[in-house]
C-alpha cells in the first residue's frame, strides 16, 4: 500500500518503484537501438533449432538425372526450422538436418516428395522425379568368326 504525505512529497517507496520502472524502459530502449544498430542486412538472427521462424527446404535433389535399373543414387535434403520431415514415397524414418543424404535404388520412374512441418505448425513442400531406365539390352560377344565358302563352286573361264 501506499503511503500519503502531508508535506507533499512522493514517499521514498512510490519513487523507488518509479526510478525502477523508468530504469527498465531505459534498458529495452538501450537494448532495442543496439539491436536496429547491429541486426544482419536481412534481418535474420541466428537462431536456436526449433524456436523461431518459418520452416524452410534448403536442397532436395538426386545426385543423378536418371538411372538404370539396379543402379543406386543418393537422395539428398537439407531442411530449416523443422519439427518433422517425411519423404515419400521413402519408407525409411528422416530426421531433421540441415543437410543429409540417403541411398536409394528405386526399379521404376519415381516421383520423391519431402514435406517438412515447422514448430509453428507451417508447412514446406517439394518435389522431383527420378527417371529409371530399363537396361540395355545384352549383345552377343563374337568370340570367332569363320567365313564358309559353299562346297561346290565353279570356276568359269572366259573364253579367249
Amino acid at each position: 500500500m501506499a503511503e500519503s504525505r502531508v508535506d507533499g512529497e512522493q514517499s521514498p517507496m512510490i519513487r523507488n518503484g518509479v526510478d525502477k520502472w523508468l530504469a527498465g524502459i531505459v534498458l529495452l530502449l538501450g537494448v532495442w537501438g543496439l539491436a536496429q544498430l547491429s541486426a544482419p542486412e536481412n534481418g535474420s538472427w541466428a537462431q536456436v533449432p526449433g524456436t523461431l521462424g518459418r520452416v524452410r527446404i534448403l536442397r532436395f535433389r538426386a545426385s543423378v538425372g536418371a538411372l538404370i535399373v539396379g543402379q543406386k543414387a543418393q537422395l539428398c535434403y537439407g531442411v530449416e526450422n523443422a519439427r518433422s520431415v517425411r519423404i515419400a514415397p521413402v519408407a525409411a524414418t528422416v530426421d531433421p538436418s540441415p543437410n543429409r543424404c540417403m541411398e536409394i535404388g528405386p526399379r521404376h520412374t519415381t516421383h520423391y516428395t519431402i514435406m517438412a512441418v515447422g514448430y509453428d505448425g507451417s508447412v514446406a513442400t517439394r518435389s522431383l522425379t527420378l527417371a529409371v531406365q530399363a537396361p540395355l539390352p545384352e549383345v552377343p560377344e563374337v568370340r570367332e568368326f569363320a567365313l564358309a565358302m559353299p562346297a561346290s563352286t565353279t570356276a568359269v573361264a572366259a573364253a579367249p
